[in-house]
């Protein structure tokens, strides 16, 4: 599982989440953050709060008082290949070093072709770290148009 603070910038970034069920989530506040939640209809179900807003439904919870939070206070933390399908026609490859240390080859600035753009690697110790590294490149680049890391 990728790092909070990660998945609080590829929020930060622009990374828009649908929720589905199987999804992984925190509550972004206090004593709470650091425990994970998966959206699952048995036990934490989407549904409409009072105002309309989406939220997240806590179901059987009785060891707790929390019945629901809006979705925009939890905070989404992609798996690794909700991270790499995010990637799109920019992913390239993901390949392991012969340090042990993963590194995800991306293409910024093409529209999905095999030509154009500017090649980056982004290298992590774990897989979803890689992905999650190169996504936060990759949405950066988008909004800004530069690129915000050297290679490598």
């Amino acid at each position: 599982m990728i790092d909070i603070d990660v998945a609080r910038k590829l929020k930060d970034a622009g990374l828009e989440w649908v929720p589905a069920d199987g999804d992984h989530f925190v509550i972004d506040v206090g004593e709470l953050r650091d425990e994970p939640f998966m959206l699952s209809s048995m036990v934490v179900e989407r549904a409409h709060g009072r105002t309309g807003m989406p939220v997240l439904r806590f179901n059987g919870t009785t060891e707790w008082a929390l019945d629901s939070v809006e979705q925009h206070e939890a905070l989404w933390v992609p798996r690794e290949e909700q991270l790499r399908a995010a990637l799109g026609e920019s992913f390239r490859s993901l390949e392991r070093g012969d340090d042990g240390v993963h590194a995800v080859r991306i293409v910024l600035g093409s529209s999905g072709g095999t030509s154009g753009g500017t090649e980056r690697e982004v290298r992590a110790p774990s897989p979803e770290d890689a992905y999650a590294g190169a996504l936060l490149v990759l949405l950066t680049h988008s909004v800004t148009g530069t690129d915000p890391t050297p290679a490598g």
